[in-house]
């Protein structure tokens, strides 16, 4: 199961460049990497990126995440997948551009 994480371009940037990260201002904060599942994607990126146009959406194989993911409730009770380690970027199964359009975040085809 494909599970996503979205950021700002110098954050993926500064990923790229490091081979790992502890995530966005907001994963430091709260002691974990926030991640969502493709259901929850577009919400995410409604409610926290509203109107950022220079994002990536990056891809994580959950599986392969290993026992430092944890699905813990969130948002009206889901679950939302937690990773309390670094993430790599060797973990990585793909990233693509996220724009933003006239009426919201256009996603990568195949996504939903």
């Amino acid at each position: 199961m494909l599970i996503y994480k979205i950021l700002r371009r110098p954050e993926w940037d500064a990923f790229r460049a490091a081979g790992e990260t502890a995530g966005a201002p907001v994963d430091l904060q709260d002691g974990y990497i926030h991640f969502s599942t493709a259901p929850q994607l577009a919400e995410t990126a409604a409610k926290w990126f509203a109107t950022e146009s220079d994002l990536v959406l990056v891809a994580f194989d959950a599986a392969t995440l290993g026992p430092s993911l944890k699905w813990e409730p969130s948002r009206g009770g889901a679950l939302f997948p937690h990773l309390y380690r670094p993430l790599r970027l060797d973990e990585v199964v793909w990233d693509k551009s996220l724009p933003l359009g006239a009426t919201g975040h256009i996603f990568p085809e195949g996504v939903f």
